[in-house]
């Protein structure tokens, strides 16, 4: 028994981690210039996003080049900058995942 709650504690850690390390992807590529959690800023809530495309097939790889090339139109008039090249097309992915997970 006390396993299994060894298990479930190493787990819900791992799944800790995993949010915060996500999230200062995102701190260290710069989207929270424009970007909130839950409000809107410069452009849409994180939340916001992650429920608008919440369960579209392919829509990481849509999304990711979305963000590279930067653009208007989806969320209103303010275009948003393209990602920086610093920012690579991995940790671009890992970000939009991590984003629609959020509720």
């Amino acid at each position: 028994m006390k396993m299994n709650h060894l298990l479930i504690l190493s787990a819900g850690l791992l799944l800790a981690g995993n949010a915060l390390a996500d999230e200062a992807l995102l701190k260290k590529s710069g989207c929270f210039a424009c970007h909130t959690m839950d409000k809107k800023l410069v452009g849409p809530a994180l939340k916001d996003i992650a429920a608008k495309y919440k369960g579209q097939p392919g829509i990481v790889d849509k999304l990711a080049k979305k963000v590279r090339t930067g653009g208007a139109g989806n969320w209103g008039t303010i275009p948003m900058a393209p990602a920086p090249a610093t920012v690579s097309d991995a940790d671009l992915k890992a970000a939009i995942t991590y984003i629609l997970t959020l509720k």
